[in-house]
C-alpha cells in the first residue's frame, strides 16, 4: 500500500509540473497551424532580429553572380544579412531563368545560414510585362490586357506569371496596380487596368488569383503572393505629376478608389498591400492610421502585411514635413500599420534604440513582424527554401507560355478606325506595303512576313525617334526634314503604308524621387512631327493605316482624321507585331475595347465616362462635343446587332434580383467576338450621381449568322452608394439599364427599386 501510494504521488507531482510548464513548441515543426509557427518563433527574436524582419533592400547594392555564376556579395549586404532580413528586391533580375534560380538558391541558403534561427528571405520582383527580369515570357502591359475586357484570360496570364516567377526563386510581386488612371499626363498610366471601378476590380482580382496560384499554389511552391498597390489613390495625383498630392473625396474613395483593393484583400486574399507615395487630402498615406489599419484591417479584416513605397517611411520626415525628426517618421509609419520598410538605410533601422525608450514600441513591431513571418510559412519557405533547378527550363519562356501571350494581345488590340471598310487587307492579293515609323521595331517587318507569306512585299523605315531616348530626362529631338521625305518617298512608292505612332517608354514613364528623372507630361499630344508624318502620306492619295502603340492615352485627333484605320495596340507582348499583323490582314477579328476615355484635348480633364452628370451640362467653346472615342468603344469586322432587351421585373427590392437580358446577332460573314457591357444610371439620388456606371460585361464570340442572349444579373449591391451622412445606402427610385456596345451605344429599358 505505501509503495502505491509514493507511485501515486509521483505520478500527480509529473502530472501537476507538466500542467505548469507546458511542452515548448518548435517553430520547424510543419504539423503545426501557421500561427503556432509563428508564436513559437517570434519570442526567440531579439529586438534587433525582429527588426531585421521588416527591411527589404534592392539586389543592386551588393548580390550579383560573378564571372562564374557563382553567388558575390558585398561586405554591405553581408552585415545586412547577419540578423536576417524580410526580403531583397529583384535578386537576379539580370540573367536568364536558370542562372538567377541558382544564384537565388545560393543567396537563399546564405541567408538561412546567416542568421540564428534560419529564418528565410522573400525574394520580390514586379510585373509590368510579365515578370520584371531576363528570361521570362513578355506579356502585354496591364492597360493593354484591360482592353481585352476578359478576366479569365487575365487570370491565366498572371498565373504564367506567378509560375515563372517562383521558378527563378523569387516569392513576391510588387503587382498588381489596383489604382484607377484617369489622367493620362501620370507617366505611369500603363501599369494600372484602367478608369473605370468595376473593370479594374475583376481584372486586378483575376490577376491576383492568378500569380497566386489561386492562393493553393503558394503552399506548393509553384505560384508567388501579390501585393496589390498603391493604397490609396495614386494614380490621380494632382497635375498628373508623380509625387504630387492626391485630393480625392472620401465619397469618391469609398465608391470608386476603394473597391478594387477591398476585392483585392476580401475575394483574391492578396498577400501583400504597398502604400501609396502621395498624400491622401492632406494625410501622408505612408502615416495615414485611419487608412493602413482603420479601412485596411478593422473594416476589411486583412491579414497579410503591408510594405512601404520605396524610401517613404523616411520621406514622411525630409519630403512630406509632416514628422519632426527621422525617429518620428519611424515611429509614425510603426503606428500607421508599415510592417516593412523598402529600400531604407534609416527609418526602421532606428527602432532598436526606439524601443530602449520606449518599450511599448516592441509591441508594435512584434504585431508587424507576426505578419511577415506568417507570410513566410505561408509560402512553405521554412519548409522548402529552394527551387529545383531541373524544373525550370521546362516551366519558363514554354511555347504554351508564347501562345498565351499571342493570345492576349489578339484579345486586347482595339480598332478605333475603319473607314470604307478597308481592313482586313487581304494576303492573297499582291501588294507593296510600307511599315513605317517611330515605334517601328527592328523585327516588325520580319513579324509581318511570317503573317503574310511571299504574296505581300514590305519595305520598313523608321524615319526618327520621339526622344534621344536617355533614361532620365529625355529630350525632344528636332524635326529631321530629310527623314520625314524619306519616309514620304516610301510611301509613295507603295501601295498602302501602315504607320506605326504613339509613344514609347521613354515618353511615359515612372518619374522617380530624384529631380532629374522625370516620366509625366504636361501634354498629351503626340510627340514630335507625327501629326505631320500623317498628314503629309495621307496627301498621296493612297490609303493609310495607323498602328498605336503608346503607354498613355493620347489625344490623337490629326490621326483620326487623317487614317483610313487606326489600330489601338497599346503595349503589346513581345509578339504585339505579328498579333497585329494577324488582325490587320484578318486572321482573327479585333475583339477589344478601351479601357479609358480618350478625350480631344487635355483641356477636358478630368474627363472619364462615369463623371457625374452634372459635368456634361457645358461643353467646351472651338471644340467638337464629347470624347474623340469613349470608354468601351471597339469596333470589329463583325457586325453584331443589339435587340429586344428584357427586364425580368419592373421592380426591384432589398432582398430580390432582376435579370435584364439582351440578344446580340453577329450579322456579317465573319466570326467575331464581342463585349456586351451593361451600365447602370440612377435617375435621381439624395446625393449627386454618377452619369452611368458600368456594372457588368460579358465576352461573346459569334459565327455569322449566330445570335445569342445575353444575360446580367442586378443585385441591391450594385445600386449602393455613399449618402450624405457617409453611410452606404440603398435608395428607392427610378434606374436605368443600358446594355451596349459601348459607354456610349446602347440599349435601354427601365426598373424601380422599392423598399
Amino acid at each position: 500500500m505505501k509503495r502505491k501510494s509514493i507511485v501515486s504521488f509521483v505520478a500527480i507531482a509529473f502530472s501537476i509540473i507538466s500542467c505548469s510548464e507546458p511542452v515548448e513548441k518548435d517553430y520547424k515543426d510543419a504539423s503545426l497551424s501557421i500561427d503556432e509557427r509563428v508564436e513559437a518563433l517570434l519570442p526567440k527574436l531579439s529586438i534587433e532580429e525582429k527588426v531585421a524582419q521588416m527591411r527589404i533592400f534592392h539586389a543592386n547594392i551588393g548580390t550579383k553572380p560573378d564571372e562564374n555564376g557563382n553567388l558575390k556579395l558585398s561586405k554591405r549586404v553581408i552585415k545586412k544579412l547577419k540578423l536576417g532580413i524580410a526580403g531583397v528586391k529583384n535578386p537576379g533580375e539580370h540573367i536568364d531563368a536558370v542562372a538567377a534560380a541558382k544564384l537565388n538558391n545560393e543567396l537563399q541558403k546564405y541567408i538561412i545560414e546567416s542568421n540564428r534561427w534560419g529564418i528565410p528571405a522573400l525574394f520580390v520582383t514586379e510585373s509590368y510585362n510579365g515578370v520584371d527580369a531576363e528570361g521570362c515570357t513578355k506579356f502585354g502591359r496591364p492597360i493593354a490586357s484591360a482592353a481585352s475586357f476578359n478576366p479569365d484570360l487575365v487570370r491565366r496570364q498572371w498565373d504564367i506569371v506567378g509560375r515563372e516567377a517562383r521558378l527563378r526563386g523569387m516569392h513576391m510581386c510588387h503587382s498588381p496596380e489596383a489604382d484607377l488612371v484617369r489622367d493620362p499626363r501620370f507617366g505611369r498610366m500603363s501599369e494600372a487596368f484602367g478608369e473605370d471601378t468595376y473593370l479594374t476590380t475583376q481584372m486586378v482580382k483575376n490577376a491576383i488569383i492568378g500569380v497566386q496560384g489561386n492562393y493553393e499554389g503558394l503552399g506548393k511552391g509553384t505560384h508567388i503572393g501579390a501585393v496589390a498597390k498603391h493604397f490609396a489613390g495614386y494614380g490621380q495625383v494632382l497635375g498628373g505629376s508623380n509625387f504630387a498630392a492626391i485630393e480625392i473625396s472620401e465619397r469618391t474613395l469609398i465608391d470608386e478608389v476603394y473597391p478594387p483593393f477591398e476585392a483585392a484583400v476580401k475575394e483574391a486574399k492578396t498577400l501583400g498591400i504597398m502604400a501609396s507615395h502621395g498624400d491622401l487630402n492632406g494625410i501622408a498615406s505612408h502615416g495615414n492610421q485611419a487608412l493602413l489599419t482603420g479601412v485596411l484591417r478593422d473594416q476589411w479584416g486583412y491579414e497579410g502585411y503591408v510594405v512601404s513605397d520605396s524610401n517613404d517611411i523616411a520621406r514622411l520626415f525630409y519630403f512630406m514635413n509632416v514628422a519632426e525628426s527621422p525617429e518620428a517618421a519611424a515611429q509614425m509609419g510603426l503606428e500607421a500599420g508599415i510592417d516593412i520598410d523598402l529600400y531604407a538605410e534609416d527609418s526602421y533601422s532606428y527602432l532598436p534604440e526606439m524601443v530602449k525608450k520606449n518599450p511599448e514600441l516592441e509591441k508594435l513591431i512584434d504585431r508587424s513582424v507576426r505578419r511577415v513571418l506568417r507570410t513566410k510559412f505561408i509560402l512553405g519557405l521554412f519548409d522548402h527554401p529552394y527551387i529545383n533547378i531541373d524544373e525550370v527550363k521546362k516551366g519558363v519562356r514554354s511555347e504554351s507560355s508564347f501562345e498565351l501571350a499571342k493570345e492576349s494581345d489578339l484579345e486586347s488590340i482595339i480598332l478605333l478606325k475603319n473607314e470604307k471598310h478597308i481592313l482586313p487587307l487581304s494576303k492573297n492579293k499582291s501588294l507593296k506595303v510600307a511599315l513605317l515609323g517611330p515605334l517601328l521595331k527592328e523585327n516588325t517587318k520580319a513579324m509581318f512576313e511570317s503573317v503574310t507569306g511571299s504574296n505581300i512585299r514590305y519595305v520598313a523605315e523608321k524615319g526618327f525617334s520621339l526622344t534621344d531616348e536617355k533614361g532620365g530626362a529625355p529630350e525632344v529631338l528636332d524635326r529631321d526634314p530629310k527623314s520625314i521625305a524619306k519616309l514620304v518617298k516610301a510611301a509613295k512608292h507603295s501601295d498602302l503604308s501602315i504607320l506605326f505612332l504613339g509613344g514609347d517608354e521613354f515618353t511615359a514613364k515612372e518619374a522617380y524621387f530624384s529631380n532629374s528623372t522625370l516620366g509625366d507630361r504636361a501634354t498629351i499630344d503626340p510627340v514630335g512631327p507625327q501629326d505631320e508624318l500623317v498628314e503629309k502620306i495621307k496627301a498621296l492619295g493612297k490609303p493609310v493605316i495607323v498602328v498605336l502603340k503608346h503607354r498613355r492615352t493620347l489625344s490623337i485627333n490629326t490621326i483620326s482624321k487623317h487614317a483610313d484605320a487606326i489600330l489601338d495596340t497599346w503595349d503589346l507582348s513581345e509578339f504585339g507585331d505579328e498579333s497585329t499583323a494577324k488582325i490587320i490582314f484578318g486572321e482573327v477579328s479585333p475583339s477589344g475595347k478601351l479601357p479609358v476615355t480618350v478625350p480631344r484635348s487635355i483641356g477636358q480633364l478630368p474627363f472619364h465616362y462615369s463623371m457625374k452628370e452634372i459635368n456634361y451640362k457645358k461643353e467646351y467653346l472651338f471644340l467638337e462635343k464629347g470624347p474623340l472615342y469613349p470608354f468601351g468603344y471597339g469596333l470589329s469586322y463583325g457586325n453584331f446587332e443589339y435587340s429586344d432587351i428584357k427586364i425580368s421585373n419592373q421592380v426591384i427590392t432589398p432582398d430580390t434580383e432582376i435579370k435584364v437580358s439582351v440578344s446580340v446577332k453577329n450579322t456579317s460573314d465573319i466570326k467575331a467576338k464581342e463585349v456586351v457591357q451593361m451600365y447602370i444610371k440612377d435617375e435621381i439620388g439624395s446625393v449627386t450621381r454618377p452619369d452611368k456606371e458600368l456594372k457588368g460585361f460579358e465576352k461573346i464570340e459569334l459565327n455569322p449568322g449566330e445570335s445569342r442572349v445575353v444575360s446580367f444579373v442586378i443585385s441591391p449591391k450594385m445600386l449602393e452608394f455613399t449618402g450624405i451622412k457617409m453611410k452606404k445606402v440603398l435608395e428607392a427610385g427610378d434606374y436605368k439599364v443600358k446594355v451596349g456596345t459601348s459607354s456610349q451605344s446602347y440599349l435601354e429599358t427601365e426598373f424601380k427599386l422599392k423598399k
